[in-house]
């Protein structure tokens, strides 16, 4: 009998129980109280007047009236470059060790302070999340199993007297002392740089680890799945690790990886989403009858929501400045907002560039529904990722493909905009063309905005499958290989030329 598991789950359903009566208000307000009274002396706060808010009738409607919006290059340029000179006390209490960079794909890297605090609250958050746990019909033993935490790399990089790396990578080489003997694949392999180096060596010890979940992005835990199953000729991950049961994909929609995903299972698992971001760990998902995520409303995140829509976004992206903000009390269901939060880390109404819709808001219950700046309207389409990873999912319904990464682009030729879609297929046949007809119609019929589009600017539409392998071979191109990187789902139109100048290259148009 598993009498260690026994004990585990025992307390984590007593753990369970014992959650905080406050309503979502009563939490977010008591936050943002604790995060003015926190950072009121520092730069920011006292050119802000945070003392002056705390004694205020409405602390939350002042702070929203004192506070302007940030982007990243904003608050970067005016505040947190002073931080990286050495200076004290700026944004939050000190100076933090460690600034988390940022691995988008189609945009320079970011530096974003990661301070002791940020640090606290992602532990805190993390083990709200394993005490979440009892919800799911998980056996006893499964407690006792160790977890894959497959992220960036450990091994952080000193730069002007900071450590940097991603935020995967900077919460791996903090993990506690008690967890080290669940944590694989342990700190000497998550320190090796390069990705395939890292995957070899995984590979190689696979089959002394007893592994029962899994956690980061999931075209590189795929990748990392193959090379394993492939090294010791099996045929499934199970046959290694007979007691997997639990994958976390890390705020990525997984419904357009499942099919690809699960050729490399005995059998399906447990999917439990969370969203570990640059700025904090905000959300994760709470219960089993549902694939939404509960934001963290209790620990050192206060958020806010402006409504999504073209009034309330300039031509960047970013908010405009004076675009109405709600807080959790004021959102409705099912309608998109571009998030808003400001953090234990000095980050203050900062624009982090997705977007979310309440699917219940009693429950205060989001799915992140795109990046702002991946929203494709260059003719009135108003196409949110949501929607187009919506249209995939049908997609490989209809044709029983399995299509684990896309990406689309509006491309202005002869005077007209098309959208060119390009489809990574792992598996299955179709023609271009059978492809493009239902992709097309799937949006007319879910989308009003894209069906008049269609009827007026947005003259065709293209959409041309290829190996799903091109995606990984760009991203190494671009030394964005494993980690927390994401691939765009929409390019802008400069950037597309180069991936489509690679994709010829590389020969992978001649493949289809």
């Amino acid at each position: 009998m598993p009498v260690i598991g026994e004990l585990v789950k025992k307390a984590i359903e007593l753990g369970g129980k014992l959650n905080s009566d406050a309503t979502p208000i009563e939490k977010q307000e008591k936050v943002l109280k604790e995060l003015l009274e926190k950072a009121k002396d520092t730069s920011f706060g006292k050119y802000h007047g945070f003392e002056l808010l705390l004694g205020a009738e409405n602390p939350i409607s002042g702070f929203q009236t004192n506070v302007p919006y940030f982007d990243y290059d904003t608050l970067y340029a005016q505040w947190w470059c002073k931080i990286r000179e050495g200076h004290r006390d700026i944004t939050w209490p000190g100076i933090n060790r460690f600034f988390a960079v940022s691995s988008g794909t189609t945009s320079k890297s970011k530096y974003i302070p990661v301070t002791d605090d940020m640090l606290d609250a992602i532990r805190k958050t993390g083990v709200q999340q394993i005490m979440s746990l009892s919800h799911y019909d998980l056996p006893a033993d499964f407690f006792e199993r160790q977890i894959m935490m497959l992220g960036s790399s450990t091994d952080l990089k000193e730069n002007e007297g900071f450590l940097e790396g991603e935020i995967s990578g900077i919460s791996a080489s903090q993990i506690p002392f008690w967890f080290s003997n669940f944590y694989k694949p342990g700190p000497e392999i998550a320190a090796i740089e390069d990705w395939d180096e890292r995957i070899e060596k995984i590979a190689e010890q696979a089959r002394d680890w007893d592994i029962g979940s899994i956690s980061g992005i999931p075209s590189w835990i795929e990748l990392m799945m193959k090379r394993v199953i492939a090294y010791h000729q099996v045929e499934t991950i199970h046959d290694l690790w007979p007691n997997l049961k639990v994958y976390t994909p890390g705020g990525v929609a997984f419904e357009p990886h499942r099919k690809s995903f699960e050729k490399n299972l005995r059998h399906p698992l447990v999917y439990i989403d969370t969203y570990l971001a640059s700025e904090g760990f905000l959300a994760f998902q709470q219960r089993p009858e549902t694939d939404s995520m509960g934001l963290v409303l209790d620990n050192g995140v206060f958020f806010e929501f402006v409504p999504f829509t073209p009034e309330n976004i300039d031509e960047k992206g970013s908010v405009r400045p004076d675009a109405k903000a709600l807080t959790i009390g004021e959102v409705k269901e099912n309608t998109e907002y571009i998030l808003i939060i400001s953090t234990v880390a000095g980050a203050w109404r900062y624009m982090i560039g997705d977007t979310v819709a309440f699917t219940d808001k009693e429950q205060a219950e989001i799915k992140i529904t795109g990046r702002t700046k991946f929203f494709l309207n260059v003719v009135g389409s108003q196409l949110s990722v949501h929607q187009m990873d919506q249209a995939m999912e049908a997609l490989q319904e209809k044709f029983g493909l399995a299509v684990p990464e896309y990406t689309v682009s509006a491309v202005q030729e002869n005077g007209a905009y098309l959208h060119r879609w390009y489809l990574g297929k792992e598996s299955g046949e179709a023609e271009n063309r059978e492809v493009t007809e239902f992709l097309d119609q799937f949006l007319k019929e879910t989308n009003k905005n894209y069906q008049v589009a269609r009827k007026k600017a947005l003259e065709s539409v293209e959409a041309i499958l290829i190996p799903a392998g091109a995606f990984i071979a760009y991203s190494e191109k671009q030394k964005k290989k494993g980690g927390q990187t994401k691939f765009p789902r929409v390019m802008k139109e400069n950037t597309f030329v180069d991936w489509e100048s690679f994709l010829e290259e590389a020969g992978y148009l001649q493949q289809y």
